[in-house]
Order: structure tokens, then sequence, then C-alpha cells
């Protein structure tokens, strides 16, 4: 026996991308946690180091 599904088309005037904004805030945040990190402990009262 066939199920019939039920196709729903979604318009592009209805699509809300909330998890996608989402993530890239995380994301975002993430990066500027790093950033502070980075700045703030790693090089803020350092002298330049040369690596190599």
């Amino acid at each position: 026996m066939e199920e019939e599904q039920t196709v729903r088309e979604l318009g592009h005037d209805e699509f809300d991308p909330n998890g996608t904004l989402a993530l890239i805030t995380v994301y975002f945040l993430i990066l500027l946690a790093m950033w502070v990190f980075m700045y703030f402990v790693e090089f803020l009262g350092n002298e330049l180091t040369v690596v190599g």
C-alpha cells in the first residue's frame, strides 16, 4: 500500500533562517573570545617574539 506524502513548497518570503543566524552568532562569539584571550593574555605586557 502506497502512502501519500504531502510536500509543502517553501517560498522565499516564508524562509526565516533563525538557526543559521544563531550558528553564525555563536561562531562569531567564539572567535571574539579567542581574540580576547590571544590579545590580553598572550601578547599584552610581553615583548615581541620571533618564532622561526
